[in-house]
C-alpha cells in the first residue's frame, strides 16, 4: 500500500471573482499564495511525502511549489490531474450561468453531459483517471502528493470509493487535503479528509 494525499489548490483569482475557471490559467490570489505556504508547514508536521505531481495548471503548481520547498523535493506534472474543460462556459460567473439554461445546473446529471465548445463530460474525465491510477500502482512505496482541482478530485473520489458513475455532490475546498492507503484501482478505499491551517471552510459552487 501507498500512503496518497489529493490536494485542492489555494483560492485562486477566480475563486476571489466567483467564476468558472475550467482550464484558464488563473493564479493564486496573495490569500491563495500565504495559505499555500501555511499549508505546506502544517503538511510537513503531519506527513512523510516523497513526491509531488501537480496539474499543469498555475493555480495548481503555485500550491505545489511551497509544499515541495517544505519536503525538499521537485514537482512532477502529470496532464490527467488538470481540470474539467468546460467549453464555452469557461470563465463566465456563477450569475452568467445562473442565466444559461444550456448549463446543466444539476450536478447529480453531470456524467453524460458535454458542455458545448469542446468541453468535457465527468464520465470522461474520469475516464481518462483510469490510466492515472494504474500509474500509481507502478511508483515506489512512499507518500505521494497530488495537486488538483475541485471537479477533478470530485472523479478522484468516485474512483478511490467505487462509486462511479455516482459521485460526490459536494467538492473539495480550496487547501482541502484527502488521505487514503491505496492499493489498486478497482479497490474501495477510504478517504480522509484533512484540514490544515490555510484550508478554506467556506463551501464553494462547482
Amino acid at each position: 500500500m501507498k500512503t496518497i494525499y489529493f490536494i485542492r489548490h489555494a483560492q485562486s483569482e477566480a475563486n476571489l471573482q466567483d467564476l468558472l475557471a475550467s482550464r484558464m490559467d488563473f493564479p493564486l490570489t496573495e490569500q491563495g499564495l500565504a495559505d499555500a505556504a501555511t499549508i505546506a508547514a502544517g503538511l510537513k508536521k503531519i506527513a512523510t511525502i516523497d513526491r509531488i505531481v501537480s496539474s499543469p495548471l498555475l493555480r495548481a503548481r503555485q500550491t505545489a511549489e511551497p509544499i515541495a520547498k517544505a519536503f525538499g523535493l521537485e514537482v512532477g506534472v502529470d496532464e490527467r490531474l488538470t481540470e474539467q474543460e468546460l467549453g464555452v462556459f469557461s470563465g463566465l460567473t456563477y450569475a452568467e450561468l445562473d442565466a444559461r439554461p444550456d448549463y446543466m445546473h444539476d450536478r447529480t446529471q453531470r456524467w453524460h453531459w458535454v458542455p458545448e465548445g469542446g468541453g468535457e463530460s465527468y464520465g470522461m474525465l474520469a475516464e481518462r483517471l483510469v490510466p492515472f491510477f494504474q500509474s500509481i500502482e507502478s511508483m515506489p512505496q512512499g507518500g505521494i502528493l497530488f495537486v488538483t482541482h475541485a471537479v477533478t478530485m470530485r472523479m478522484i473520489k468516485g474512483h478511490l470509493e467505487q462509486t462511479l458513475p455516482d459521485y460526490p455532490y459536494d467538492i473539495a475546498r480550496n487547501g482541502e487535503i484527502w488521505k487514503t492507503l491505496f492499493t489498486r484501482l478497482g479497490d474501495r478505499h477510504v478517504v480522509e479528509s484533512i484540514f490544515l491551517d490555510g484550508a478554506a471552510r467556506a463551501v464553494s459552487r462547482a
